[in-house]
């Protein structure tokens, strides 16, 4: 099923997806009785966002050889991302999550089984086979590297890789702190790969944790002085902040949140705002600009269920942002 017939993806995102079950109704999971699947993983909405937007993306990742397993590489497939570096594993299961029907914009409680996934078997060797001199961007997830051992040997493997072939690297730490053995573990190993990438992309809570810093300002110089070129810091309903030298000279940029007036599920609202920020700046727009769209396809992410369905095309995005 491996996509050979396109040129190496110019981008890439690498991860654990799941197939997640919705609570179609409202209240405690255990008296649920019906759901609707869809697709979870921070990195493959990335990839999703990003193709649909019309880049060529790659997604690096092992599934089980289940019904799982099988509708992951069929959903991301039919989302016109590239599958090649998707690896069938027959001995460990593909990750499975259910999230219950938030109400009124609250975040919704998440069950995850997802312990010995194929995912978390993830090592270097899956990297084998990746073009990094067609490789022109790479986005990392701090989930990846909390999942084993292996995988975060994959992760700095990875980002080490397409530092020295030349692409740019965006880091979102996207916090999951009962996947780590302890906060201190979390702060010092996700603190060293944010220090491998250009773009770092904490929300406010992650950074005040991951630094010790509180104002956007200490959290944004604690990665620029560990040799990040740009800091975006997601501050939630308040929109957004920048601080780097992308432009040429250290400068700092506030923009405002987008207005929604229905929240309906802000699980990916971090992962929409990734796909505007990095696709503006892959586009050679600016700082400003990468905020605005971050804030804009963030607002798209919280009116919808699913965690990647709000996503725009192209063409819908340049609706939007006009």
């Amino acid at each position: 099923m491996a996509n050979t017939t396109l040129s190496s993806p110019r981008i890439l995102t690498f991860g654990e997806a799941m197939a997640m079950l919705v609570a179609n109704t409202p209240g405690d999971l255990a008296e649920v009785e019906s759901f609707h699947r869809r697709l979870a993983g921070a990195d493959n909405n990335v990839a999703i966002g990003l193709s649909r937007l019309g880049f060529h993306v790659g997604w690096l990742s092992r599934v089980g050889t289940d019904s799982q397993g099988r509708f992951i590489q069929q959903s991301l497939k039919a989302e016109g991302v590239d599958d090649r570096y998707i690896h069938l594993d027959e001995h460990h299961p593909t990750g499975l999550m259910f999230k219950e029907r938030a109400e009124n914009g609250a975040d919704p409680r998440v069950e995850y089984f997802r312990r010995g996934s194929a995912a978390s078997h993830l090592s270097i060797e899956d990297a084998a086979s990746i073009d990094f001199q067609s490789l022109t961007h790479l986005h990392a997830t701090g989930i990846t590297p909390a999942l084993s051992k292996s995988a975060l040997e994959l992760t700095r493997h990875l980002m080490q890789q397409a530092r020295q072939s030349g692409a740019s690297i965006s880091f979102d730490p996207n916090l999951r702190p009962s996947l780590w053995p302890s906060e201190a573990v979390m702060r010092d190993t996700l603190n060293e790969l944010a220090s491998l990438a250009d773009w770092v992309l904490p929300g406010l809570s992650e950074g005040r944790l991951l630094t010790g810093c509180e104002s956007p300002e200490a959290i944004a110089d604690f990665y620029l002085e560990r040799g990040a070129k740009a800091v975006i810091i997601k501050l939630g309903p308040e929109g957004s902040y920048y601080r780097g030298t992308l432009g040429g000279s250290l400068e700092s940029i506030n923009v405002p949140g987008q207005p929604v007036a229905n929240v309906v599920d802000t699980v990916g609202a971090g992962d929409g705002f990734a796909v505007g920020a990095i696709s503006a700046l892959l586009d050679g727009l600016t700082a400003r600009d990468a905020l605005k769209r971050g804030n804009l396809v963030g607002a798209q992410a919280v009116q919808v269920v699913g965690d990647m369905e709000g996503l725009p095309t192209r063409d819908k995005l340049e609706q939007l942002e006009h």
